[in-house]
């Protein structure tokens, strides 16, 4: 084990050395990245089915013009990495085998990455988009599937607690959105939410198996 720091260059390491590991099991066929504040929205065969089923991956990528955006891109990184080709998205991630295997063997990004992405740089929100942008922009559906909410602003998204968990809440997560899977529209956008605190463990254990349709 190592520690990492958030924000940090090692953040990518870590991720990196999880994906190597798991690439180790030959039946490993897709791979999600989560937090400990990360709740499913579905039961285990419906996102089992969702992810192998996918055509694509998803990696949240976009461009985002000023000073937590395009602001963080360091010059030096041209000519490999422009500027125009500088992206921004979640560290929250899912991948294809195939995918997986590019992102750890990559030296020539990661290096580039690790010599002057720094100090408010925030690695974690930009190799992966950058990366997968430029190499597999084809492969990929440019969206995170762990919903999250950050109209508070501020650094960090807002939390979920007790109180805040409901049935209409979680039905909400399950479907109010409108994004494209296989090529067919679908509401069925997020597998995944943060950010619940452990206080909300209790309430969200009743709704589980009403909502969600988990086994009681």
């Amino acid at each position: 084990m190592q520690e990492v720091e958030w924000g940090k260059i090692n953040m990518v390491e870590a991720e990196k050395r999880l994906l190597a590991n798991a690439l180790l099991d030959i039946s490993n066929q897709r791979f999600v990245l989560l937090s400990e504040a990360c709740i499913p929205l579905f039961n285990f065969s419906t996102i089992y089915t969702h992810l192998m089923n996918s055509t694509k991956n998803f990696v949240e990528t976009y461009d985002q013009p000023g000073p937590v955006g395009r602001g963080r891109y360091h010059p030096r990184m041209s000519p490999t990495i422009k500027l125009p080709q500088w992206r921004k998205g979640s560290q929250w991630f899912e991948m294809d085998r195939d995918l997986a295997l590019e992102v750890v063997s990559d030296q020539t990004y990661f290096s580039i990455f690790k010599k002057h992405c720094k100090g408010s740089c925030y690695a974690d929100e930009h190799f992966l988009p950058t990366f997968v942008s430029m190499k597999f922009e084809k492969r990929n559906t440019g969206r995170t599937l762990t919903w999250v909410d950050w109209s508070k602003g501020g650094p960090h998204p807002t939390r979920y607690y007790r109180s805040d968990i409901s049935m209409e809440f979680l039905k909400k997560l399950r479907s109010e959105s409108s994004c494209e899977y296989n090529g067919e529209k679908t509401s069925v956008c997020h597998l995944f939410a943060r950010k619940f605190t452990p206080h909300a463990l209790s309430r969200l254990l009743i709704f589980a198996p009403k909502v969600m349709q988990f086994n009681h």
